[in-house]
């Protein structure tokens, strides 16, 4: 596939349905030492350092949603992940509509924040407030620049993206695009406003967003301009859909892991 615009935000909103276990090397981005991290979906999450050394594994609970019937009775139903459900599909196979956050759970199992989890489904920068009405929303980014690159041996697609008013990241405290519409979308949920930033604080004039075309992942963003230029993450896909037995899951920690919680 040639990369466009278009292609760029419907790979961004295509992640649930291109893998179901990663293993990938973090390079940057979480206030740590590289390391390495297994993912399964749903529900399997296990980190390591580079060396091999344990530092956590456990299985995340799946979301439930609460139902109530006339009676006024009612009760837990556990979601079915998105890869058991059909999204509608592009003649090139991306996604170009996800089923409602109310027929499917999507997030993974979580470290630290929710940058996390959106970095592994980056559709925040694919369909902006208001993403499960029927009627068309505006694009939440304006994407640019787009290019083919070689990430770490895989390809990919980079581009300059610019946050819209539209834009609605997964948790607005720790977006994939800290922007003034981040903060815009913080201040609502009744955290600080752009007004509380600090003293001589400027947002990026834009950022590099990087995704990994076999799986959607936002491997690397950087921000361009502003007050912290560079700053993002990065991470290097190792394997896909290797099989994850329910052992490297089975709940450990390590001392060591509160490099990566602090």
């Amino acid at each position: 596939m040639d990369p466009t615009p278009e292609r760029f935000v419907a790979l961004a909103r295509s992640s649930p349905w291109r893998w179901r276990t990663l293993r990938l090397r973090v390079l940057r981005g979480w206030g740590s030492p590289p390391f390495r991290a297994l993912v399964r979906r749903p529900d399997g999450l296990r980190v390591e350092a580079l060396d091999g050394t344990l530092l956590n594994a456990e299985r995340q609970e799946p979301s439930r949603s609460r139902l109530f019937t006339s009676t006024g009775r009612g009760g837990d139903l556990v979601r079915p992940w998105s890869f058991e459900t059909t999204p509608i599909f592009a003649e090139d196979g991306l996604v170009r509509r996800r089923p409602s956050e109310h027929e499917a759970q999507y997030d993974d199992p979580m470290l630290r924040d929710y940058r996390w989890v959106a970095m592994l489904d980056p559709v925040e920068l694919a369909d902006g407030h208001g993403r499960w009405l029927a009627e068309p929303q505006p694009d939440p980014v304006d994407v640019d620049g787009i290019s083919a690159i070689d990430h770490h041996g895989r390809e990919a697609w980079e581009a300059l993206v610019r946050p819209g008013p539209s834009y609605d990241p997964r948790c607005p405290c720790c977006a994939l695009l800290f922007s003034v519409e981040s903060r815009a979308r913080e201040s609502a949920d009744g955290g600080p406003t752009a007004a509380d930033s600090v003293a001589g604080d400027q947002y990026a004039d834009a950022h590099r967003v990087t995704l990994d075309v076999g799986t959607g992942v936002c491997v690397r963003s950087e921000e361009i301009g502003g007050s912290r230029p560079g700053w993002g993450h990065e991470v290097a896909i190792e394997a896909v859909d290797e099989a994850m037995p329910d052992e490297l899951f089975a709940k450990r920690g390590h001392p060591l892991l509160e490099w990566i919680r602090r």
